[in-house]
């Protein structure tokens, strides 16, 4: 996170006031005192305007992280000129529920589940998804993730727009 906050040439006040993480929170993430969380990261990326994926690359590979209710493996990242589209596995944990901040301007989120009933989308519009289905949103507003009943296991693809 430091190499990424350096580079934009970005302060840590100026980061924990972007990202509403608190100063001493960034500090020990920075020095490796501190793991962060999904909702962490994704705040901390979407405040410098990269890809979540950016900010994975020192957690090993294949990158795992956890949220509240979603555990996520980066299965691959893709560039191309008008995006960055990240590909991951996850699974929602039985009766959680995940609500992420927007992300940059422009980013789709569009999930296949592979078993369980998942009810994702839009805070305002989530839609319930069961295996074989697929569905996609908007992401640059708050969104759900959510497993009413039993583990959802899926794909997730986040499209960020370059």
């Amino acid at each position: 996170m430091r190499e990424l906050r350096e580079e934009q040439e970005i302060s840590l006040s100026e980061l924990a006031r972007r990202s509403k993480i608190g100063k001493g929170t960034l500090s020990e993430l920075e020095s490796g005192r501190r793991n962060p969380t999904l909702e962490t990261l994704y705040a901390l990326t979407t405040a410098l305007k990269v890809p979540l994926s950016t900010a994975l690359h020192d957690l090993g590979s294949p990158a795992r992280i956890s949220g509240h209710a979603v555990d996520a493996v980066l299965i691959e990242r893709f560039e191309a000129a008008a995006s960055v589209a990240e590909t991951y596995r996850i699974r929602i944990r039985a009766g959680t529920e995940q609500e992420s901040g927007a992300h940059t301007p422009g980013t789709t989120e569009h999930i296949i589940v592979l078993a369980g009933t998942a009810r994702v989308g839009g805070v305002t519009d989530p839609v319930l998804i069961g295996p074989g289905m697929h569905g996609s949103w908007a992401a640059d507003v708050r969104h759900l993730y959510q497993a009413p009943s039993g583990d959802v296991e899926a794909l997730l693809i986040v499209r960020y727009p370059q």
